[in-house]
């Protein structure tokens, strides 16, 4: 009865994981004895290890990460341009810590938005908050926010987000709207948050990508100069994956 009452005033608390192990003892055969200090510390590692399971299941929710990007998948063959050492520099996060940003390049198929789903995952883990997105569809919510009058607001939420993975950035050319609209984001970033961009084309064609010299050089000045640069290299990781086609049989 005791128990039960006990149980009962774990559940009200929200306390859930210790109700739902001190049920788990209770139904379990005797075993050896536990010190008070022993149980109480098995109750609260159940309950806080639940807590950080619902916590980072929320962050990876909320950070829209690709299913599958992790850093422990990502492929370190040789000749694709980031080594398993360099690798694991990444998935650290130190960068994030130190407020620095990632560069991803290559070829279409190269990995790119997957190591940038995985940087943002490993985020996740670390208990940082992050936010994947393609940058074309980043730059149409920012329009539409300013149309409906929240665009203040959007630029906060982005703000506070201390990993954004701009994926596809000059994947197709920017109209000055845009140009300014992504200033404004990476110029609430700069110093004090961490971004990641992924792109085919090359950091020394992104001035004339992006069109408008003066807010190319702001835009560069504040994204390129503390990144870590990443160049992926090699074939499609898409066909590498892809099923191989079935062998029909000729007559003859």
């Amino acid at each position: 009865m005791i128990l039960e009452e006990t149980i009962q005033k774990l559940v009200e608390m929200k306390l859930n994981a210790m109700a739902a192990m001190l049920r788990e003892r209770a139904a379990a055969p005797s075993t050896e004895p536990l010190s008070t200090e022993e149980v109480i510390g098995l109750l609260v590692d159940r309950e806080w290890t639940a807590r950080e399971n619902k916590r980072l299941h929320r962050l990876l929710k909320d950070a829209r990460v690709p299913g599958g990007a992790c850093m422990e998948d990502f492929s370190c063959e040789a000749g694709r341009g980031v080594d398993r050492p360099f690798a694991r520099v990444l998935g650290s996060c130190q960068w994030v810590r130190a407020k620095q940003n990632v560069i991803v390049l290559g070829a279409t198929g190269a990995g790119k938005s997957f190591l940038g789903g995985a940087l943002a995952q490993a985020a996740c883990r670390q208990g940082f908050r992050a936010l994947v997105i393609r940058a074309p569809r980043l730059l149409q919510q920012l329009a539409v926010a300013r149309a409906d009058g929240t665009y203040a607001n959007a630029l906060a939420r982005l703000a506070k987000v201390a990993v954004l993975v701009l994926d596809d950035f000059l994947l197709a050319p920017m109209t000055d709207v845009e140009r300014r609209d992504l200033l404004e984001v990476l110029e609430d970033r700069y110093d004090r948050s961490s971004t990641v961009i992924t792109s085919q084309i090359p950091v020394k064609s992104w001035h004339q990508a992006i069109g408008e010299a003066s807010i190319a050089d702001a835009i560069c000045d504040r994204v390129v100069h503390n990144a870590h640069l990443v160049t992926l290299r090699g074939g499609s990781m898409r066909k590498k994956k892809a099923v191989a086609p079935e062998v029909t049989e000729t007559k003859t």
